[in-house]
């Protein structure tokens, strides 16, 4: 990775630090792609600059690849005034669904870099987001990531930036519920699958690292009675629990919890998702500590209360993944601003880029392009017939970095 510092926009570029993301060509359809040199004609001769996006519009992620892509037409409509264009040049949104699907991804980029795209965005899944980033180098072209979080995507290669959070943050913010985690008994409860086993380890990790002395309890995924597993977390006699848990028997999971006073012995914590998951913890809502990424009301700023405008005035909701969408275009048009549509450039101008978003103050480290950023701790609270995330703290982006990747 390169080790200059990205120079600091002026005061007639901070309005345009909002845009949204676009990759500047001068060829027609058809050509062959350029290079990353050839590419660099420059933006004073181009009138029409073109983005790929690539996410999930299809398939079982398609909700979260919503989410992206309504971040995402916020923030260019709030940079550009409605108008798409910045200064002379207009910018054209090209959307490609991957349907969760990395072959079908790797042949959207394929086609987007043949037609002379050089800068890709999106994908919400960790496969689809690592298959991207390596077309990304093999091609030379710009890649920021969506929402997917696998650690593995920060630092993959130069070409690759992100514009959510990963895995180990959210695996720090828990740790942030002890007062101290040297010494103390963390306890991973999970479903002894990949997902499940891949959160044991990220545990083990990070707050392993840290003085934790971590163990887990891994149930398999076609159980259904869990009123013996919840004994057994008991008898650990954990500091914390760490839940990771997806499918079906969530509910019937925590209710056994619940049911068995794990909620009442033990601070146990799990990831908040988005808004369609408020209600899925039944009894055990207002007793479980949530470590969050976002939600609607976890931040009170300007750039935050024009992305949720936007996204409730188009008949949706401002959800768990929106502002990573919004992210991507304020670090595209950073590239863009700063590079003139030279790859090399644009890669110098996003690293150590420093930025206001929707979550507040965003950094891109120099040395592996992770999104340093805040997380948050929350509680759900009974709301009518129904639950409603209550911000409890906000957790320091220094509290939660993730280790430098080599």
């Amino acid at each position: 990775m390169r080790k200059e510092k990205a120079a600091l926009i002026g005061a007639v570029a901070a309005l345009t630090t909002i845009l949204a993301a676009c990759a500047p060509t001068s060829e027609s359809p058809g050509t062959e792609p350029s290079s990353s040199s050839s590419s660099s004609s420059g933006m004073s001769q181009a009138t029409e600059v073109t983005v790929g996006v690539i996410t999930s519009e299809s398939g079982v992620l398609a909700g979260y690849g919503e989410q992206f892509l309504a971040g995402f037409e916020a923030g260019l409509d709030y940079a550009t005034d409605g108008t798409n264009m910045v200064g002379d040049t207009t910018i054209v949104i090209e959307n490609r669904d991957d349907a969760g699907d990395a072959d079908k991804a790797v042949t959207a980029a394929k086609e987007l870099i043949g037609s002379g795209v050089n800068i890709l965005t999106g994908t919400v899944s960790s496969g689809v987001a690592l298959a991207v980033a390596e077309q990304a180098a093999q091609n030379q072209v710009l890649y920021i990531s969506g929402p997917a979080a696998a650690d593995a995507i920060t630092g993959i290669n130069e070409y690759t930036f992100r514009s959510g959070r990963q895995s180990s943050q959210d695996v720090a913010t828990a740790g942030t519920f002890l007062d101290d985690v040297e010494g103390k008994k963390v306890l991973v409860f999970a479903q002894d699958t990949a997902f499940g086993q891949g959160n044991f380890a990220a545990v083990d990790a990070i707050l392993g690292a840290q003085g934790a002395k971590v163990d887990s309890i891994l149930v398999a995924e076609d159980i259904t009675e869990f009123t013996t597993f919840a004994q057994q977390v008991l008898d650990a006699k954990p500091d914390l629990v760490f839940v990771a848990w997806a499918g079906a028997t969530s509910g019937a999971m925590w209710q056994s919890m619940s049911q068995q006073g794990v909620l009442d012995e033990v601070p146990v914590v799990t990831g908040l998702g988005d808004v369609a998951t408020y209600g899925a913890y039944g009894e055990a809502s207002e007793s479980i500590k949530f470590l969050n990424h976002y939600f609607a009301g976890a931040t009170d700023n300007e750039v935050n209360a024009a992305m949720v405008e936007h996204i409730e005035a188009a008949g949706g909701t401002a959800d768990l993944f929106s502002p990573d969408g919004f992210n991507a275009a304020l670090m595209v048009v950073q590239a863009i601003q700063e590079g003139a549509g030279d790859v090399d450039a644009m890669i110098a101008a996003l690293e150590g880029f420093s930025f206001e978003g929707p979550k507040g103050t965003m950094t891109v480290r120099e040395g592996d392009h992770a999104l340093l950023q805040d997380m948050f701790q929350v509680k759900l609270v009974a709301d009518g017939d129904s639950y409603s995330p209550e911000l409890v703290a906000t957790v320091p982006a220094a509290d939660v970095s993730p280790a430098e990747a080599e």
